[in-house]
C-alpha cells in the first residue's frame, strides 16, 4: 500500500489536457456549459461515454488521492448518486478523503470501519439508499467509496455504479503499481550506489591491511631480535621519514633516529612532564603536542616511557600513525621483558631490606648488597612512607620507588605493617619525596618519617623504629601531612620505643587519670580538649575552631578540667606536666588524635 509517512492525502491538481473537467456532486460533470443535468434513469448509452472518459482521466491522475477525488466528483454520471465519503488504505489504516461530497457523519465513519473491508449498507439521514463499496485490486484492498441516493437505483444505475467502482479500483491498482515501480527503481539505484561505495571501501581496506601487515612484520622481527629502543626508532624513522625518539618516563632521552637531534638534550621539568603524561594518557592513540606526535609505552597500564615522531611540518598521515602505534606495541614488549628482569632484581632488593629491618649478620648483608649493586658500607637512613588514600600494596610501592628515583634517592625498598620502607644512603630529600608522591597520587594526605643516620648494619632495626616514631609524631601533630626527621623531634625522642611504657602509663594516670575516667563515664572529650588547647599554644580562638565549638564552651570546658583534675593551668610546672602527659597519652599510648 501507500507509504503513509510520504503520502499527503488528496493533493489538488489542475485540469490537464484531455482530462475531465472538475465538477461537483450536484452537477453532471460531463455536461457542456448550458446543458441541463441528465435526469435520474439516464440511459446507459448516454452514461457509458462519460464513464469511459472518467476512467481515462483516472488513469492519467498523478496519485491515488486524485483518482478517488475524480470518482467522488463524478459519481453522478452513473445515476442519482451522491458521494458521501471516500477512504484510502494507508499503512494499514483507512484515511478519509477531505475532498468533495457531503460531509460524512461520525456514524458513517464508524460503519465503514466495522465493515473491515467488506461491502455493506450505510445509513444517512434523508437518503433511503446507501452503500460502502470496496475498491479492490488483484489481491489488494485500496479503500472505500461511500455512495448514497435519494431514491432506489435501477438495475441499470447499479450496473453503471459498479462499473465506476471497478474502473476506480483498476486506476488505483495502476497507480499503486507505478508507485511500487518508482520505489523499486529508487531502491535499486540506492543499492547500486551502496555496492559501489562498499567496493571502493574494500579496495581501501585491502591496501591498508597490506601496509599494516608489512609494518607489523617489520616490528615483529625487531622484537624477536631484541634490538631494543635503538632498533625500533631506526625502523620507525625509515618507515615515516621523520625523526623518531624514545624517552623514559621522566623525560630523559633513550634513543634518537634521524636528523636534528638536540645537543644537549633539554633537561625535563618534572611537573610539566607529569602534566604532559596525564594529558596524553587521557586520549586514545597518538597525541600531537607542539611539533611532536606522542604515544605512551604502557603495556600493563603503567607508563614506562614515550615514543614520539618529530613532525614540525604536519606531514603525518594515517600510515604514519599506524607505524607509530605498531612501533609502540613492539617496544612495549621489549620494555616489559626488561621490566620483568627489573622485578626480579627488585625482589632481591626487597628481601635484603626485610632482613636488614629484622636484623641480620653483617657479612651476609654486605655480600648480598654487593650482589644487587647497593653500597651498604656507608651511612644509611630509614624512611617510612604512609598515604591515607593508598594501601601499601605492590602498586604503591612502585609509585614510591619511582618518586624516590625522580628525586635522586637510590634505596632498598620493601613493605611492612601497611607502610613502604626505604633504606637509603645519604641524607634523603624527604620534602622533595613528599612533593613527588603528592603529584603521583593526586593528594597531599601522606606522611613520611625519617630516622637519624645509621652507621652500622646491626643498628638498622633500631633506626627503623626511629623512622616510625617520626611518622607517628607527625601524624598526631597539628600539621599531620608532610615529612619529619627523627633528629628534629626534640622531647619526643625520649618518648620513643625504648622507653618504659609502665612508667609512662603511671605518669599519664597521675596527671590525666581523673579526666580520662570522667570522659569514659560521661562520653566527654576533656582530655582531647586539653590536648588541643596546648597544641594551639593556649590560643582560645584557634582551639575553639579546631574543636568546632564556641569560645564560651571552651572556657567552660577548661574550667571543668581545672575542677575535675585539680591542677592549675596557670602554674608553670602543672602546665608543663599536663602538656607532656597529653602528648604521651596521644602519641605513645594511642589516645584519640
Amino acid at each position: 500500500m501507500i507509504d503513509r509517512r510520504a503520502y499527503s492525502p488528496y493533493p489538488r491538481c489542475s485540469d490537464r489536457k484531455g482530462g475531465l473537467p472538475r465538477g461537483s456532486a450536484r452537477r453532471h460533470p460531463m455536461a457542456a456549459p448550458g446543458r441541463p443535468r441528465l435526469p435520474a434513469g439516464t440511459p446507459a448509452a448516454h452514461a457509458l461515454p462519460e464513464l469511459i472518459a472518467l476512467s481515462r482521466a483516472q488513469l492519467d491522475a498523478p496519485d491515488e488521492g486524485e483518482i478517488l477525488r475524480l470518482a467522488m466528483d463524478h459519481v453522478v454520471a452513473a445515476g442519482p448518486y451522491s458521494a458521501e465519503a471516500g477512504y484510502l488504505k494507508v499503512g494499514g489504516d483507512l484515511v478519509p478523503s477531505p475532498g468533495n461530497g457531503r460531509t460524512h457523519a461520525p456514524a458513517v465513519d464508524r460503519r465503514v470501519r466495522e465493515l473491515a473491508g467488506q461491502d455493506g449498507n450505510v445509513t444517512v439521514a434523508g437518503r433511503p439508499w446507501g452503500q460502502a463499496l470496496g475498491l479492490r485490486g488483484p489481491g489488494v484492498f485500496h479503500g472505500y467509496l461511500v455512495v448514497t441516493s435519494g431514491s432506489l437505483p435501477t438495475q441499470t444505475e447499479r450496473s453503471l455504479l459498479a462499473m465506476l467502482v471497478r474502473h476506480t479500483a483498476a486506476a488505483l491498482s495502476v497507480a499503486f503499481a507505478h508507485r511500487r515501480q518508482r520505489e523499486d527503481t529508487l531502491e535499486l539505484h540506492r543499492l547500486r550506489e551502496e555496492r559501489t561505495a562498499l567496493q571502493r571501501k574494500l579496495i581501501s581496506v585491502v591496501a591498508e591491511l597490506g601496509h599494516e601487515r608489512a609494518v607489523h612484520a617489520l616490528m615483529a622481527d625487531i622484537a624477536a631480535s631484541a634490538g631494543g629502543a635503538e632498533a625500533v626508532t631506526r625502523a620507525l624513522h625509515g618507515l615515516t621519514g621523520l625523526p623518531a625518539l624514545v624517552e623514559d618516563r621522566f623525560g630523559r632521552l633513550t634513543s634518537w633516529a634521524g636528523p636534528s637531534r638536540p645537543v644537549p638534550y633539554p633537561e625535563p621539568d618534572p611537573v610539566r612532564r607529569d602534566e604532559m603524561l596525564h594529558a596524553v594518557a587521557r586520549q586514545a592513540g597518538p597525541v600531537r603536542i607542539r611539533d611532536r606526535l606522542i604515544t605512551l609505552i604502557r603495556p600493563r597500564g603503567e607508563i614506562l616511557g614515550v615514543l614520539a615522531l618529530v613532525d614540525a611540518q604536519g606531514e603525518a598521515d594515517g600510515h604514519t600513525l599506524l607505524a607509530l602505534e605498531h612501533a609502540a606495541a613492539s617496544l612495549a614488549l621489549e620494555m616489559t621483558h626488561l621490566r620483568d628482569l627489573a622485578e626480579v632484581e627488585l625482589r632481591l632488593h626487597r628481601e635484603l631490606a626485610d632482613d636488614l629491618l629484622a636484623g641480620t649478620d653483617e657479612a651476609s648483608a654486605y655480600a648480598r648488597s654487593e650482589a644487587v649493586g647497593h653500597d651498604l658500607r656507608r651511612s644509611h637512613y630509614v624512611v617510612v612512607v604512609q598515604w591515607s588514600n593508598r594501601t601499601a600494596d605492590a602498586s604503591f610501592a612502585q609509585t614510591v620507588g619511582r618518586a624516590a628515583l625522580a628525586v635522586g634517592m637510590r634505596a632498598l625498598l620493601t613493605r611492612r605493617a601497611g607502610q613502604v620502607v626505604l633504606i637509603t644512603g645519604d641524607r634523603p630529600h624527604a620534602d622533595a619525596l613528599y612533593e613527588a608522591l603528592a603529584r603521583e597520587t593526586g593528594t597531599r594526605s601522606g606522611t613520611i618519617g625519617v630516622s637519624a643516620p645509621c652507621h652500622a648494619v646491626d643498628d638498622i632495626p633500631h633506626h627503623y623504629q626511629e623512622a616510625q616514631r617520626a611518622l607517628d609524631v607527625r601524624r598526631h601533630s597539628r600539621e599531620r601531612h608532610g615529612a619529619t626527621f627523627f633528629d628534629e623531634l626534640g622531647l619526643y625522642r625520649i618518648l620513643g620505643p625504648g622507653s618504659d611504657y609502665r612508667e609512662l602509663e603511671t605518669f599519664v594516670h597521675e596527671w590525666l587519670g581523673r579526666l580520662i575516667d570522667y570522659d569514659s563515664r560521661h562520653h566527654a572529650a576533656m582530655v582531647e580538649t586539653l590536648s588541643r588547647y596546648f597544641d594551639c599554644g593556649g590560643n582560645y580562638d584557634e582551639t575553639a575552631d579546631s574543636l568546632a565549638i564556641h569560645r564560651s564552651t571552651l572556657r567552660y570546658r577548661l574550667q571543668r578540667i581545672r575542677d575535675i583534675g585539680g591542677h592549675d593551668l596557670a602554674d608553670v610546672e602543672d602546665r608543663l606536666n599536663l602538656q607532656v602527659a597529653t602528648r604521651v597519652w596521644k602519641i605513645v599510648l594511642g589516645g584519640p588524635g
